[in-house]
């Protein structure tokens, strides 16, 4: 754990992974909420990293941090999130091709993973969430889209990602989802937070269910 003064009364705290920077943030917020926590306006998580902002003694917060005792990762094991999908993005061939499997496979690998949200940004509700093994890592597309609908389930790097909204963005898209990721009359507005465990299920889209009836129906007539 490293930390860097940022301005007068903000402290960035560096961590050594993303399972690291959770299991931190975690605590802050347990901290806070049993009112044991200095008094700080803000607490964002990143990839790595946890800024603490509107501190009244950075400097003194950052002191007391080598004699915290913060639980290992997957200690706490928060509420998980299911969000159904329908495997029919424009991209999946190509990261089927990318995993060196069949197309239908990757819906399977997909909906197989727990995920975890390992910060937002990007867009309001737009949640990074980490989970597939190293081995399934995707590009970015080489060129962006320059426009994503909103519900697309996407890949970039280590990262899935759903757009709330749409947006251009250059992640590879595998599915869609009807999940409202980001709602301002619903208390909280992001379906997904930070810490939050997410899996995907996979829903047989119309295309498909269209095709499956019209084999059964052939099928029939045949006989």
């Amino acid at each position: 754990m490293r930390t860097l003064p940022v301005g007068d009364r903000a402290l960035l705290v560096e961590l050594a992974d993303g399972e690291r920077t959770a299991a931190f943030h975690a605590e802050l917020l347990r901290r806070r909420a049993a009112g044991t926590l200095p008094p700080v306006r803000e607490i964002v998580p990143a990839a790595r990293t946890v800024l603490l902002d509107g501190l009244d003694d950075p400097a003194g917060f950052a002191a007391r941090l080598g004699g915290w005792d913060t639980p290992e990762p997957h200690a706490r094991v928060p509420d998980t999130v299911e969000l159904p999908v329908r495997y029919d993005g424009p991209d999946l061939a190509e990261v089927a091709a990318l995993w060196g499997v069949p197309a239908e496979e990757v819906a399977r690998i997909h909906s197989a993973a727990e995920f975890r949200v390992a910060f937002c940004g990007f867009a309001p509700g737009f949640g990074y969430l980490t989970g597939l093994p190293e081995a399934y890592d995707v590009p970015r597309r080489p060129t962006p889209r320059t426009a994503v609908p909103a519900g697309a389930v996407a890949l970039a790097g280590p990262y899935t990602g759903v757009y709330p909204r749409s947006s251009p963005g250059g992640w590879q898209l595998i599915g869609t989802t009807d999940a409202v990721l980001w709602d301002p009359a619903r208390e909280p507005a992001a379906l997904l937070a930070p810490g939050t465990r997410v899996r995907f299920t996979a829903e047989t889209s119309e295309a498909t269910e269209a095709t499956e009836a019209a084999e059964a129906a052939a099928k029939a007539t045949s006989r």
